[in-house]
């Protein structure tokens, strides 16, 4: 069962009345869909916050607005990060039959192995684009990244779906373990140049939809 979140339609659009929306703590939003006319809403903060939380990025909700309950998915938002406060969000209209897409995280699994013998672990990749039914849609895809030696690397290929489809090139790597710098080249004669070592890249996330 989808989570409900209550919504009231918005008559109006301008910039002084959205600032009072947002200054009693609530949310402008879009609601959209195919053969359907857009709507202008509004939704309070703190349950907007606790509906995603519940139902993660990629959900389905249950809007209710005035009354009239229609199933949704966030496809953006727009937040201040100077107030962290979301300022406005999209939704769209789903039938939970029909299919969508979504990017979807990559979450890695394990301690890779060259990464133990002193290989540098590289992330060219953190989201991948889906296709699937909206119940199908996973939080995140995880992938097992233990058995992974120096010089080795995971392609798209390389991972498992689930009841969805990942659009995204076969080849295209996710995750690979780059050989530690040689001896002979720390010690080839010249004096190197001072710098940091490189580091592990941050796994950072965000999903879209149509």
């Amino acid at each position: 069962m989808s989570a409900v979140l209550k919504a009231n339609e918005r008559k109006v659009s301008q910039g002084s009345a959205l600032r009072n929306l947002r200054k009693e703590g609530n949310i402008p939003a879009v609601v959209y869909g195919k053969n359907k006319e857009n709507k202008s809403v509004y939704i309070s903060g703190i349950d907007f916050i606790k509906t995603i939380r519940e139902v993660g990025r990629n959900g389905v909700i249950s809007l209710d607005i005035d009354g009239n309950k229609q199933d949704v998915m966030l496809t953006a938002y727009q937040q201040d990060h100077i107030k962290n406060e979301v300022f406005h969000a999209d939704f769209l209209v789903v039938d939970k039959s029909s299919k969508v897409h979504a990017n979807v995280r990559i979450h890695l699994v394990g301690d890779a192995a060259g990464v133990k013998d002193g290989g540098v672990l590289q992330q060219p990749i953190h989201e991948v684009a889906i296709t699937a039914t909206p119940s199908s849609i996973p939080q995140s895809i995880d992938v097992d990244i233990s058995g992974l030696q120096v010089g080795e690397n995971l392609t798209i290929a390389d991972v498992k779906g689930g009841d969805y489809e990942i659009n995204d090139d076969e080849a295209t790597v996710i995750v690979s373990i780059l050989p530690p710098k040689q001896e002979s080249e720390i010690n080839s004669g010249e004096e190197q140049e001072p710098g940091q070592p490189e580091n592990e890249e941050g796994r950072e996330t965000k999903a879209s939809e149509e």
